[in-house]
């Protein structure tokens, strides 16, 4: 439980100073100045009282009611005082202090006694190398940054101290509400997933905003936030994004799911929405927290101004949402409405001019048109009309409607635009500085929609699995008998040690057939010309044979060369890669695209959590071209979209079933117009 972090009966400051400059100081003045209803304990050794509040000379000597300590001492004392805290008896501490693993390995062994030693005494910490938490409707503020943003429905995680003083600073600048802020530092006891579920049980939060570096626990996480993202929505903003840190990989799908991939793969699967800066990610908070869900991507601009009109449309599309068409009847209305030379199109531009009862009537008929799902007001600064009027109109009309309505009332200098501005927050109409700024929160907000939409209610489990056999063949590092177990097609193919089995066996499929390499020490095969195709008889066969071997021992001269695997050539389908990989954060994960040769140039790929449901892998199939050319495009014939979508499923089971997997790939998985077959196979089974 981490109640105690959020509305304590009693907090005590250990290491709490009487010099202003100190944070010890700051941390009483907040709990002081932003009235802490609970009791304040300043623990100093000499100090008779900080700020009007009685001090005590150790933690042993406060009185009850104290559930949450501050210790804002030195790194080396802070295992003591944590111990102390245990036998007075305190299960919950804050350790604002740094000086621990960030600093070096002097700092991580000081860490790990900081660890030990609050498992031994069962407390529960928050930090170190934190900044503390906020509770705005308590309201506690249990850190040393000056100032509180108002109480407010946006609870912010952060996993970064500085980020956290940032979002404190902007907060209270915009006028900003939050319910809850946590900052989290190096998260020895407390962690991103625990504070991701206290917030979703909070009834004043309704929208959670994580600023993250990393996981503690991927899977974990995964389960927490799509628990909690079917109450309330999640917005997260992942920093480090690059690939610089990528560990080298075996496989086309190891480096194609790399650990951006996984993150949005995760994100997906928990319907966290990611957002790319922080001002988005508030925007999108603002929006989701105070409006309601569209139901489509249609969406109405009403402006007074054609160009901020013309730019919100432009957004509008690169957002992926679409203009609402608009019925005849609403055309109709508007065109009796407006001004003569006003477009009743959409956008609809009422022209310079008219003032806020124009407004009224356009925004009227637009939320009561069906093709309409959403609407984005717009106005320029002007000198015929006050914002403060429109601000008005526009929430007395928001409160008759179920649809969401954005506004960009524009103007830095304006009392008037500042005081509509204020208007709306206060009625939860989400305003914008510009126009272009806005459909990005209607897209979030109808990816939210369509996440809510496709949770599924009862699990799906696979059938016609052979688990006992799937795991022998993997102990002996054979992954075609490990898919085969869990009944994913393989074309018809056989071993061969020497030129003349080849030919045999080639002859008994009936040509024409392919040769492919069999060495574990070589894993891309056609890079070292270990494939050779639409062999047409005996004699290229065994010419194909030697080819192969000479070129496998010129690309790895210590290479255990096995022979080659005979199979039957398939035609007239189409190339896919089906792949999954254990990331080290998240299990299991899953991809489908564009397969062959040119698979890691073309990058048609999507990632997905592993397992997935028939339904999941269609929605993960139709986010590649390759989904979409199994339909049929121009010269290419349509595909077996079924076979695919179940070869995905059994493979991402299969994954997920045995941790030991660290990656394993289809390429190509041939979708013929019935059917399909999981042509070329490799695996690495990890090490125990």
């Amino acid at each position: 439980m981490l109640t105690p972090f959020f509305s304590p009966k009693g907090v005590a400051v250990i290491g709490a100073s009487r010099e202003s400059h100190k944070l010890g100081y700051g941390v009483v003045r907040n709990l002081v100045e932003h009235k802490f209803p609970g009791e304040v304990y300043p623990v100093h050794p000499a100090a008779a009282e900080i700020l009007g509040r009685k001090c005590y000379p150790t933690i042993a000597d406060v009185p009850d009611p104290v559930d949450l300590a501050i210790i804002i001492v030195a790194a080396p004392k802070v295992p003591a005082a944590v111990a102390a805290c245990g036998q007075r008896g305190i299960k919950h501490v804050i350790v604002p202090s740094g000086g621990f693993r960030e600093a070096g390995e002097k700092g991580a062994a000081l860490e790990a006694e900081l660890a030990a030693t609050a498992e031994k005494y069962d407390v529960k910490v928050m930090g170190p190398n934190c900044i503390g938490s906020i509770d705005t409707h308590t309201p506690l503020n249990t850190t040393f940054v000056v100032g509180m943003p108002r109480a407010g429905d946006i609870g912010f995680v952060s996993q970064s101290g500085a980020m956290y003083a940032v979002v404190i600073d902007w907060a209270q600048g915009k006028g900003i509400g939050f319910s809850r802020i946590v900052s989290l530092g190096n998260q020895v006891g407390v962690t991103e997933t625990e504070t991701l579920a206290a917030l979703g049980n909070d009834p004043n939060t309704r929208v959670i905003t994580l600023y993250m570096e990393g996981v503690s626990n991927g899977e974990a996480f995964i389960r927490t936030a799509a628990k909690v993202a079917r109450r309330k929505p999640i917005i997260a903003i992942k920093g480090g994004r690059g690939k610089g840190g990528a560990q080298a990989v075996a496989s086309h799908t190891g480096s194609l799911a790399g650990s951006t991939e996984a993150y949005d793969a995760a994100f997906a699967r928990a319907g966290v929405l990611r957002a790319d800066s922080m001002q988005e990610m508030f925007n999108w908070a603002r929006a989701l927290a105070w409006q309601p869900l569209p139901k489509g991507n249609r969406v109405a601009v009403l402006t007074h101004a054609g160009g901020p009109g013309i730019m919100a449309v432009d957004a509008i599309e690169a957002a992926g949402l679409t203009l609402a068409p608009l019925t005849a009847e609403t055309k109709s209305t508007l065109k009796k409405q407006l001004p003569p030379a006003a477009s009743v199109h959409n956008p609809v531009d009422i022209l310079a001019g008219p003032g806020v009862g124009t407004y009224a009537l356009a925004l009227e008929a637009l939320l009561t048109d069906p093709t309409v799902d959403a609407v984005l007001v717009i106005m320029a600064p002007n000198d015929w009309f006050l914002p403060t009027s429109l601000a008005d109109t526009v929430a007395d009309i928001a409160a008759r409607h179920r649809k969401p309505i954005l506004t960009a009332i524009m103007g830095e200098i304006s009392t008037a635009a500042d005081d509509a501005r204020a208007i709306l927050s206060r009625r939860r109409i989400p305003n914008f500085t510009f126009p272009e700024e806005a459909p990005s929160a209607l897209a979030a907000m109808w990816h939210r929609k369509q996440w809510l939409d496709a949770v599924e209610s009862t699990p799906f489990t696979l059938q016609q699995v052979d688990r006992a056999a799937a795991q022998t063949a993997l102990d002996a590092g054979d992954f075609t008998d490990a898919l085969a177990a869990y009944g994913i097609a393989l074309p018809p193919s056989e071993f061969a040690a020497t030129p003349a089995n080849a030919i045999r066996l080639a002859e008994t499929m009936g040509y024409p057939v392919a040769l492919k390499l069999v060495s574990a020490d070589i894993t891309h095969k056609s890079d070292v010309g270990g494939v050779v195709l639409n062999l047409s008889d005996g004699e290229a066969v065994a010419r194909a044979f030697g080819q192969i071997m000479d070129a496998a021992r010129a690309a790895n001269a210590s290479a255990k060369l096995d022979g080659v695997l005979v199979q039957k050539m398939l035609t007239g389908g189409q190339e896919l890669i089906i792949g999954a990989r254990r990331d080290p954060q998240f299990g299991a994960l899953v991809l489908v695209g564009t397969g062959g040769v040119e698979v890691e140039l073309v990058r048609d790929v999507a990632t997905a959590i592993a397992p997935l449901s028939p339904a999941q892998a269609e929605r993960l199939l139709d986010e590649t071209i390759a989904g979409k050319r199994l339909h049929g495009w121009r010269n290419i014939s349509p595909a077996d979209r079924t076979a695919v979508i179940d070869a995905l499923v059994r493979l991402s089971h299969l994954a997920a079933d045995f941790p030991q997997i660290a990656e394993v790939e289809i390429n190509p998985f041939y979708a013929l117009p019935m059917g399909g077959f999981a042509v070329d196979v490799r695996g690495v089974v990890r090490q125990a």
